[in-house]
């Protein structure tokens, strides 16, 4: 996407994470982090690859890691130096996934 969107506001911030659930922001790193657990490795794989196709349709992509039924996720905008609307967009959609 062309359309690149700008760091929110720490208030704004503040308030998009208070909504998504599970979800915490790490000022470490200027990102927010979710441990999703699964029933097994196949689950796993069908969130991931639900989550790809999106991150290619938007074109912002989470940083993650995965063993077995367990998927870590960091999401941020890297040419922001943290978090837009689009962490936000796809962090809703992560939960939407997992349910």
């Amino acid at each position: 996407m062309s359309d690149r969107p700008t760091k929110l506001s720490d208030n704004d911030r503040s308030a998009a994470v208070e909504g998504l659930q599970g979800w915490a922001y790490s000022a470490d790193d200027q990102a927010i982090r979710k441990t999703f657990k699964f029933n097994d490795f196949s689950a796993a794989w069908a969130f991931m690859s639900r989550s790809a196709l999106l991150a290619e349709k938007m074109d912002h992509h989470p940083e993650w890691f995965n063993v077995y039924n367990r998927v870590e996720v960091k999401l941020t905008t890297h040419d922001a130096d943290g978090i837009t609307r689009f962490d936000i967009e796809m962090a809703t959609a992560m939960n939407g996934f997992a349910s």
